[in-house]
């Protein structure tokens, strides 16, 4: 992890529970589609085979310059963390520390935390629960209002919403079941990383000085 990087691009957030195969075998087919980023949430799990499934997604991630990112305030072993909205306050002094926003006045409690992911954008399996979706409008108010960079979470399953949330001012998606439950990992991380690259690469311009006589 670079100094001063926060993720971007398309962010993988585990489940074992809802995955297609094994997890480390998912995250490996992911990271082989361009995944750089990996959030391991997972948070039933024993602290000791936690910490084990860390080291192994650490590994994975290793070979391409990759993150692995801990849901919760330990990092496992690592220096890159994900905090609930919830809490704790202030956020502990790590290398990278992320924080779950849902609304503006949890971008306001905002201190030394690093980015942010705004939920839900659209509705979601995963927490169906979790409020109205923010939609891309939404997501475009707050992230223009954040005082850092934004991930866009929550039923982001498709190119078109990558792109979507790209143009409202994400630097990046973060998508649990698209790659979790998906039959070929590494195509649907192929397609979703193409998106957002696309997303972020200005158009070329069709004029040059050369074209006039």
């Amino acid at each position: 992890m670079s100094a001063g990087s926060v993720p971007s691009g398309v962010v993988l957030l585990t489940d074992r529970l809802v995955a297609s195969g094994p997890l480390d075998l998912v995250v490996a087919r992911a990271v082989a589609g361009g995944v750089r980023w990996v959030v391991l949430r997972d948070k039933d799990l024993p602290r000791a085979e936690r910490a084990a499934l860390a080291v192994d997604l650490r590994a994975i991630l290793a070979d391409v310059g990759g993150t692995l990112i801990v849901a919760g305030p330990d990092p496992l072993g690592g220096d890159a963390v994900h905090l609930p909205a919830a809490g704790p306050y202030p956020p502990p002094a790590h290398p990278l520390v992320g924080r779950s926003c849902h609304n503006q006045a949890e971008l306001d409690r905002l201190t030394t935390e690093h980015y942010v992911t705004l939920s839900p954008v659209h509705p979601t399996r995963t927490k169906p629960g979790y409020g109205p979706p923010l939609g891309v409008s939404g997501l475009r108010t707050l992230a223009r209002d954040s005082p850092v960079p934004v991930l866009a979470l929550g039923g982001v399953e498709t190119p078109e919403q990558v792109t979507a949330c790209v143009q409202a001012g994400a630097v990046g998606v973060a998508v649990l079941g698209a790659l979790m439950r998906a039959e070929n990992p590494t195509d649907a991380a192929v397609a979703l990383t193409r998106a957002f690259h696309e997303a972020v690469t200005p158009e070329p311009s069709t004029a040059t000085s050369g074209d006039q006589t």
